[in-house]
């Protein structure tokens, strides 16, 4: 897919040495994996598929004997300058079956939640948890919503932020989110003191 490969140029473009050297230990997901993913998700994206068939995942995956965690994505958290890892087709698939509760952020603020995004929460089959942060998902992850409001698309990309809690629409697809890192110019890659 021409927009997965114009994505991943960049990255080689934008990674610091040796964070490439260890991306490039990666290889892309399991047939059988992908195959799962598109049978419990017939929306699944094909660009995601794409960049799954390339990179099986960069959240301390392990690959043979070496073990990775390069941050490859982002957000709009920090003027779009975290970084996100990117789940393997495993980790998406596992890390999926638990409801995402958004119900008790009403009892706070009502902006808290995208009105996008259906306030009873993301349930399992509806949507996939595909990134987490640099913070190891404590402190932001990214998800696709299958299931989101009238006011919504289905397949819109929700980001979850903890501390103030806050769960937000940051894309309406997979496609567009991927477009918006890229015309960004992969500023997430950017060296940042975050220690």
């Amino acid at each position: 897919m021409e927009l997965i490969n114009y994505f991943i140029k960049g990255l080689q473009e934008h990674l610091l040495p040796e964070e490439l050297e260890e991306l490039q230990k990666s290889h892309g997901a399991c047939a059988e994996d992908l195959e799962q993913l598109r049978r419990l998700y017939p929306d699944f994206p094909e660009s995601l598929l794409s960049l799954l068939e390339n990179i099986d995942g960069t959240f301390w995956r392990q690959y043979g004997e070496e073990k990775i965690a390069v941050c490859i994505l982002g957000s709009d958290v920090e003027d779009g300058r975290y970084p996100y890892y990117l789940l393997s087709a495993q980790q998406m698939i596992d890390s999926s079956k638990e409801e995402v509760d958004t119900s008790y952020l009403s009892e706070y603020e009502e902006d808290d939640v995208d009105p996008r995004i259906n306030q009873d929460g993301l349930y399992p089959g509806t949507y996939i948890h595909f990134s987490d942060c640099m913070n190891n998902g404590g402190t932001s992850s990214l998800f696709i919503d299958f299931n989101p409001t009238d006011q919504g698309v289905s397949g819109q990309i929700v980001r979850f932020l903890h501390d103030p809690d806050e769960f937000k629409v940051i894309a309406d697809s997979f496609d567009e989110y991927v477009q918006g890192l890229i015309d960004g110019g992969f500023v997430f890659l950017e060296e940042e003191e975050y220690e």
